[in-house]
């Protein structure tokens, strides 16, 4: 019997990381806002548009240092689609057809929280005067909501992090970042389950992003202390033989042993947020061993996954909607290609840090 050997490839260095690429969100823009799905790198116009996605849209173009004009462009149509997709109180609608007709009525769902978290990250960071000052007002406006659903309250403290982050201090968004905190819960004693809820499901990161940017922002040196033991709980237990293994489609419950979990679908948006839950993390504290755990949700895209699969289409620059155990899922829609955007936003800035350093960081 032929003996098969599977080639190991050399690890993943951080110059080996391609800079962030914009061309297949814009290819999924147009002038209503952004598309969410694909048939491969074709945009599928007849599944229409979602504020979940339009809000990270909006959100990344936003964390962007030196915007262009068609970035600025296309953020502006986002601002654009989530402020007709308010309703007088606060609430979103999600769905919009091509016909331009929304399907559904506002509500408190993720996406109230997403397009929070995208609102209050354009209102501080706001690739322009205009819109900034749009997307406060919007922000101010679902300021007045609170949802039942710990991650569209996680969502929405994740923006009001990023307003309280640029000042002036303001109560009312500081007690929206306190009360996520307050939904979210604090982490259980038992160390094989650190996790304040019964199971893992999805956007966990962002729970832990949270509570930790709760306690350093309001000043709760314990809150602080839970946070980064839920994401530190969190970070091993995503890691399998030393790379990013993120919480599958289906979950993780107690009493799995770690090599009985099943591990597919894994999406990319699972990997984003480890990203930026592990860059919180860093900035908060200053600690570089939140990097290493950085820098594994990063390869994650380039290979270093379960299936040594790259996630990306280096032509298009869309990111695989999902890996599988027989590979990826080829289609490349909004969400997904946003999520390796803003990763890679993150390794650009892990890259300039780590060239300050005298050893010289990560390689």
């Amino acid at each position: 019997m032929a003996l098969s050997l599977r080639l190991i490839p050399p690890p993943i260095q951080l110059r080996d990381v391609p800079e962030p690429r914009w061309d297949h969100v814009f290819r999924l823009s147009d002038d209503t806002g952004l598309l969410e799905h694909a048939r491969n790198a074709i945009a599928r116009r007849e599944h229409g548009y979602c504020v979940d996605d339009v809000s990270r849209g909006l959100l990344v173009a936003a964390r962007e240092p030196h915007p262009w004009p068609e970035l600025i462009r296309n953020a502006e149509r986002y601002l654009g689609f989530l402020t007709h997709a308010q309703g007088a109180d606060g609430a979103f609608r999600n769905r919009m057809g091509y016909d331009r007709r929304w399907s559904d009525e506002p509500s408190l769902g993720d996406w109230w929280g997403r397009a929070m978290w995208g609102l209050g990250t354009a209102a501080a960071r706001g690739l322009s005067p205009w819109i900034r000052r749009e997307a406060m007002e919007a922000f101010r406006q679902g300021l007045q909501c609170r949802s039942t659903w710990p991650r569209a309250m996680a969502f929405a403290g994740l923006g009001a992090a990023e307003l309280l982050r640029t000042g002036p201090y303001d109560p009312a968004v500081a007690e929206l970042l306190g009360d996520a905190a307050t939904v979210i819960g604090l982490p259980g004693s038992d160390p094989d389950w650190v996790w304040p809820e019964p199971e893992l499901t999805y956007a966990n990161p962002s729970l832990a992003e949270v509570v930790i940017a709760a306690g350093d922002l309001l000043g709760d040196e314990g809150l602080l202390v839970d946070g980064l033991r839920m994401l530190s709980w969190l970070c091993g237990t995503q890691e399998n033989d030393g790379h990013l293994s993120t919480v599958p489609v289906g979950g993780w419950r107690p009493g799995t042993p770690a090599g009985a979990r099943h591990r597919f679908d894994q999406q990319p948006i699972e990997a984003a947020a480890t990203a930026d839950a592990c860059a919180t993390a860093a900035a908060v504290t200053g600690d570089e061993h939140w990097d290493a755990s950085l820098f594994q949700a990063i390869a994650w895209f380039l290979g270093d996954n379960d299936t040594g699969t790259v996630m990306y289409d280096a032509e298009t620059g869309g990111c695989y909607d999902g890996l599988t155990a027989n590979g990826p899922n080829l289609n490349q829609g909004a969400e997904s290609t946003l999520a390796l955007v803003s990763t890679l936003q993150h390794a650009r800035t892990l890259a300039s840090r780590s060239a300050t350093r005298p050893s010289g960081g990560l390689a």
